[in-house]
Parts: structure tokens; sequence; C-alpha cells
């Protein structure tokens, strides 16, 4: 009895060390799981030195950076451009915590809309395929807004990719012009009209008068 009574302090004593070892070991590892704070670095046509946005001084930039280049898929979107097309370019480095893990070059200024470049050889060493992409059309404004010496582009329309170009002719801007332009053609129409009805008057005249004479 007594030796049994001995057996199940050991067991429930294995039981609780083990127990407290495991709390030990897994207290620490969920604290490490966390992952670092991204980050972002852009240097370019312009910038002296490099612009850093980090979580902590320029949130708002530095996730409107990483939305630019955070949807391209495997395969590019479209073929290699005319270098002298492309414009000024910046390069974007994304990083985990101090760790630097991708790199793209952007060109905001590229005809027909901006455009990005993914280089096979990646900081991180991971394996991907180099591939052009169409650029998001609010790629100017946003890396204006982090710091880039480019124009203020207010015309632009927000999300999606394609080029970042005036989408409305600014002529349909003037609303003067088209009022304008719209009672400059109001006498011809009035005119029109006018002839139209006359001859139709002259038409119903000229049969009334005709079944006159035939029912005489």
């Amino acid at each position: 009895m007594v030796r049994r009574i001995r057996r199940l302090a050991a067991i429930v004593a294995s039981g609780l060390t083990a127990g407290v070892l495991s709390l030990g070991l897994t207290a620490p590892a969920s604290a490490t799981s966390k992952p670092p704070p991204p980050g972002v670095d852009i240097t370019g046509a312009g910038l002296a030195e490099p612009l850093h946005l980090r979580t902590d001084t320029h949130p708002a930039q530095l996730a409107a950076v990483i939305d630019q280049v955070n949807f391209l898929g495997s395969a590019g979107q479209s073929s290699e451009p005319k270098k002298a097309d492309l414009g000024p370019k910046y390069t974007v480095v994304v990083f985990s915590g101090d760790k630097p893990t991708q790199t793209y070059d952007l060109y905001p200024k590229a005809v027909g809309g901006p455009r990005i470049h993914r280089p096979a050889k990646q900081p991180d060493s991971r394996k991907t395929t180099a591939g052009w992409f169409f650029g998001r059309l609010t790629m100017s404004e946003t890396l204006r807004t982090a710091g880039v010496p480019l124009e203020r582009q207010v015309d632009t329309v927000g999300g999606g990719a394609g080029g970042s170009e005036r989408m409305i002719p600014e002529d349909s801007l003037d609303p003067a012009g088209n009022i304008d332009e719209a009672f400059s053609g109001f006498p011809r129409l009035l005119l029109v009209n006018v002839a139209v009805v006359l001859a139709i008057t002259f038409g119903l005249a000229g049969i009334a008068l005709l079944i006159r004479r035939r029912t005489r």
C-alpha cells in the first residue's frame, strides 16, 4: 500500500514538473513568435539620402507604400517597356525588423501608366521570378506623400492599376465652354424646326385643298 502511494506521488510530481517546464518553454516561444514590425527604405531620383519609413514614425506612409507592391502575383502583367518610356526610378526595399526581405523598382512617371519591376534577386535569397507589372494609379501621390520629390497630382483615380494620366480631358471640365457651344447651335436648330413645321403645314393644306376639289 505504501509503495502504491509513493508511486502515485512520484507520478504526480513528475507530471507537475513537466507542466512547469512546458510553461517555461512555451512562454518565451510565444513572446518571440511575434513578427518584427515592417519598414521601408526608398532611394531614387532627387533623393540625396534614403527615406526611412517605420511603423513608429510614419505608419500611414509606410502602409501606403507597401500597398503599392503587396498585390503582385507570381507572373508579370506586362512586357518590359522601353527604357526611354520609364522615367525616374525609385527603389523600394521592404524590411522585416532590421532585415531586408523584398525589393522593387517603381516608375511612377512611365508612359502609359506607373510600372513596377520585381528583380529576380531578392534580399532574403528567396526564389522568385523577375517580372514587370502595371502599378496603381496612386503611385506618384503615394511616393510624394512619403517624401519623394514629385509633382503633385490631383486628377488620378484612386486604386486599381494603370496609367496616372488625366482620365477626363481638360476641355470637358470647362462648363462655360460647353454651355456656349450648346447655345451657339440653338438658332440653327430652331430654324430647322420651323422649316419642318412649315413643310408639314403646307403639306396638310395641299392635301385638304385636293380633297375639297374632289368632293365637289
